[in-house]
């Protein structure tokens, strides 16, 4: 069975992206451990999911080189954004019952491996109210915001597995505490 797993970096005072959606805080610090880390996740990912702007940050920051994920990757927008050569499926899901049903579909296409919240918040935290989401993975690196876009922005109640340190990161594994 699939395993959904919410995946990311996050600052110290718990934002993924400055208010205008910028991640270049994140790459200041350069970890050749973190990339070895996020290779070994992969291998048990089958899926994975974002909002809008992970999609768009992710055309911006590749540029011209092609869509770097070889699994189906799910885009939750109400938007019409630019294709990519690749396994790339555009959604929308207002309801509960249309994400349940949508979270079913990311589940069957990763074929037993784990789904991947790459991105927002949001859509992690309605997975979680959902009882969808399994683990909460972040690794937390040595800078604050003050704002921005954050982790969760709606309360989920999280259950420490792991912590440890990965070069400047401190890294933090979660299982989620079903409601």
């Amino acid at each position: 069975m699939s395993r959904t797993v919410y995946n990311t970096a996050t600052s110290l005072d718990g934002f993924l992206a400055t208010e205008d959606h910028s991640l270049e805080w994140l790459f200041a610090t350069d970890d050749e451990e973190a990339l070895d880390e996020q290779a070994e996740f992969m291998k048990g990912i089958g899926s994975m999911v974002m909002g809008a702007s992970t999609y768009e940050w992710i055309l911006r920051h590749e540029g011209d080189k092609p869509w770097p994920y070889q699994i189906p990757a799910w885009v939750l927008t109400h938007r019409k954004l630019p294709r990519v050569e690749g396994d790339v499926r555009f959604a929308a899901a207002d309801t509960d019952q249309e994400l349940r049903d949508l979270h079913g579909e990311m589940a069957e296409a990763a074929k037993g491996r784990g789904v991947w919240v790459v991105g927002g918040g949001g859509i992690a935290a309605d997975l979680a109210r959902l009882g969808l989401l399994d683990e909460v993975v972040v690794s937390i690196a040595p800078v604050t915001l003050g704002s921005g876009r954050p982790l969760l922005p709606e309360r989920v109640d999280l259950r420490v597995l792991e912590a440890r340190r990965s070069g400047d990161f401190a890294c933090a594994r979660y299982e989620v505490v079903r409601p």
